[in-house]
């Protein structure tokens, strides 16, 4: 075993995470975190209850960034972003309680099926273009845009604001924050020639999760995770994005690659990106019904 797997709760179906949260099954997790499905009797319904791990629940970096999420989730209240119900960061099991959304994780639909339709993507480009034009008028960087952090519900839904601050404390990091597939240049270098992070990395983010869905594989070649040098670790420091399929509508492709531009100045705002998609998504053959009787 992992020492990751074995610094887990391991909850079964009907064991206890607290009092008021049942656990139904093990949804997930990462290095700080396991996610269950639960029954929650304050809500009385299905929830998703995000506890810190054993080994973490003592650290304060970790239960930090609990409390960081709580507190970007009470003022990103949209309809794409999935809805943070409670926390508790003092008690023996830290953990958030989240909205239980139904559907598969973006990340999951592209390893079945590689390519989005798009009937699929560009509504999804849409829903997250208009959350973070929102977050701009709530102050709110998500940071970690990515496939896993999309749930394909009605709307989809963006996830794990672990990471998420202000635009001024986003400036003012000194290291790089998220998943290294998708940062934006000025995350993975910030405070160089780059820029510094703020509302445009989420658009960055955006055009790299767009990019997979639409393409089926990631924007640019997987770097060295171990790499000291950036360049190395970060191939979008120095790289152009790989080519699109043929078959993809050159406004979708345009969009994709302005979203993609080095100069966060450069890229478009994201109410520009669903005025530039909603037209395609217009366009459309309306699908077909096939009725009884």
């Amino acid at each position: 075993m992992t020492d990751v797997e074995l610094s887990s709760w391991h909850f079964a179906e009907g064991d206890a995470i607290t009092p008021e949260l049942t656990a139904l099954r093990l949804l997930g997790g990462g290095s700080a975190y396991e996610a269950y499905l639960a029954f929650d009797e304050i809500t009385y319904g299905p929830v998703v209850a995000k506890v810190v791990r054993p080994a973490e629940a003592d650290d304060e970096h970790t239960v930090r960034s609990l409390v960081r999420e709580a507190t970007a989730l009470d003022v990103a209240h949209h309809p794409v972003v999935v809805r943070g119900l409670r926390h508790d960061a003092e008690g023996p099991r830290p953990h958030l309680v989240l909205e239980h959304v139904e559907g598969p994780s973006l990340s999951r639909l592209i390893r079945r099926h590689r390519r989005l339709s798009p009937q699929q993507y560009l509504p999804l480009a849409i829903d997250l273009a208009s959350a973070l034009h929102f977050f701009r008028h709530a102050d709110v960087c998500h940071l970690d845009l990515k496939p896993s952090n999309v749930i394909m519900g009605a709307p989809a839904r963006m996830i794990d604001l672990s990471v998420a601050r202000p635009d001024d404390q986003a400036a003012a990091l000194t290291t790089p924050i998220g998943t290294d597939a998708y940062l934006a240049p000025e995350q993975a270098a910030p405070g160089t020639a780059y820029g510094v992070p703020g509302y445009a990395s989420d658009v960055w983010g955006l055009g790299t999760t767009l990019f997979h869905a639409v393409a089926g594989v990631r924007a640019f070649r997987p770097g060295d995770p171990d790499a000291a040098d950036p360049a190395a670790r970060f191939p979008q420091l120095l790289d152009a994005p790989a080519e699109l399929p043929d078959d993809v509508p050159a406004v979708v492709a345009k969009t994709i690659h302005a979203m993609l531009e080095l100069d966060p100045a450069d890229r478009p705002l994201p109410r520009e990106v669903a005025e530039a998609l909603e037209p395609e998504l217009a366009g459309l053959p309306a699908p077909r019904l096939h009725w009884k009787g």
